[in-house]
């Protein structure tokens, strides 16, 4: 079993984040992919963070017509922080010992990656798959790597990938890169403006149903969007 773990926020869920895993799952064929909305992040600010059962709905009202993406509530199930190592930890003890675990996330987490808790536990339980990020290089994640991770990383061109001492591989992969991020999608609902097409249909309704992101002053803003 090759299981991929995507986490996030997902405040709104979009279409960046449908067209990377889509692609992550292809590439490194992946037999499941979960997403797995984030319940308290210990690096987002909280104050324009609507509340986890909504942002697990979106997610999956995202995903619902895709057989290979899944959605999982693991994180509500502590009262505490979300912190990777946790719930990758969580995995291990309830998956299968041959499970191959995929981490995915972006360049610019991975640069902060020492700065996680138990950090360099991670790669004892994990594969990580780190994708490109526009006004990021790769250059940084090697450098990343062999100064804060472990001095030993190094590339393997056969493998397509970085390893670690403790067994993991950390992949690189460039992605489509759209310009939609969930900042602009919820400045664009607060101004009543257009957010079609920058996710799905679903997710969208269900923004103007619940009038989320909308600031007081917009709530009677043009339903057209």
């Amino acid at each position: 079993m090759r299981l991929g773990l995507f986490g996030g926020t997902f405040n709104p869920i979009h279409y960046g984040h449908l067209r990377a895993a889509e692609e992550i799952r292809e590439g490194l064929r992946l037999d499941r992919l979960l997403f797995i909305p984030a319940a308290l992040p210990p690096h987002k600010e909280s104050r324009h963070m609507v509340p986890f059962t909504t942002r697990l709905e979106m997610t999956r009202l995202a995903v619902a017509d895709d057989p290979g993406f899944e959605v999982s509530d693991v994180e509500s199930r502590r009262p505490e922080k979300s912190y990777s190592v946790d719930t990758l930890r969580l995995f291990r003890q309830e998956w299968p010992p041959d499970t191959e675990i995929f981490f995915i996330l972006g360049l610019d987490a991975f640069l902060e990656i020492d700065t996680w808790k138990d950090y360099r536990q991670l790669f004892t339980l994990c594969h990580f798959v780190v994708l490109d990020r526009p006004g990021y290089d790769r250059g940084q994640l090697e450098s990343t790597l062999t100064t804060r991770v472990h001095p030993d990383c190094r590339h393997d061109a056969e493998a397509g990938a970085y390893l670690h001492p403790a067994g993991s591989r950390i992949y690189f992969r460039p992605i489509t890169l759209l310009e939609i991020s969930s900042t602009a999608i919820r400045t664009a609902v607060s101004q009543g403006r257009s957010i079609r097409f920058l996710l799905p249909e679903a997710v969208r309704r269900y923004i103007l149903i619940k009038r989320l992101y909308q600031h007081e002053e917009n709530t009677h803003a043009n339903q057209r969007h």
